[in-house]
């Protein structure tokens, strides 16, 4: 996949949703969030996130009493090749230019703070109201498949 190849050597940001579908394996979205994850592994580029994706995946195990589910989902973001920022101080200060400038939700505000912290200059998400933020070329899912 030729999106993936640009990727090569950089740091990535990550929303929620793509690491859902992987996990899940959702039908619509797993021949792209794949290959994806999988040069994750390889070392191919670096991918971060925040502590909120965290709690964004765990909402679903917990209410549902899936403890596999949500072991799979500690797992992969604190214990893989994912990077997971925990909200600091400085990422909720840049969360709260975001969310001034842009009128974006806060959630969304502290991912792109995470990934922009982290020097990101990719971010790959599903969420297509997501604004052009200067330095940060959002990938939507929509977009590439």
């Amino acid at each position: 996949m030729e999106w993936i190849n640009a990727l090569q050597g950089k740091t990535v940001g990550l929303d929620t949703a793509p690491l859902i579908y992987f996990i899940e394996e959702n039908p619509a979205y797993i021949e792209v969030v794949r290959p994806f994850f999988e040069a994750m592994d390889r070392g191919s580029f670096l991918v971060v996130t925040s502590t909120v994706t965290l709690l964004e995946v765990l909402v679903h195990p917990l209410r549902s009493t899936n403890k596999k589910l949500a072991e799979e989902y500690r797992d992969i973001l604190l214990n893989s090749g994912l990077m997971t920022l925990e909200v600091s101080s400085s990422i909720a200060e840049q969360a709260a230019r975001l969310r001034a400038v842009h009128n974006i939700r806060t959630p969304d505000a502290i991912q792109i703070s995470a990934a922009l912290e982290a020097g990101a200059t990719h971010f790959f998400t599903n969420d297509i109201r997501l604004p052009d933020i200067p330095s940060l070329h959002i990938i939507s899912l929509d977009s590439i498949r």
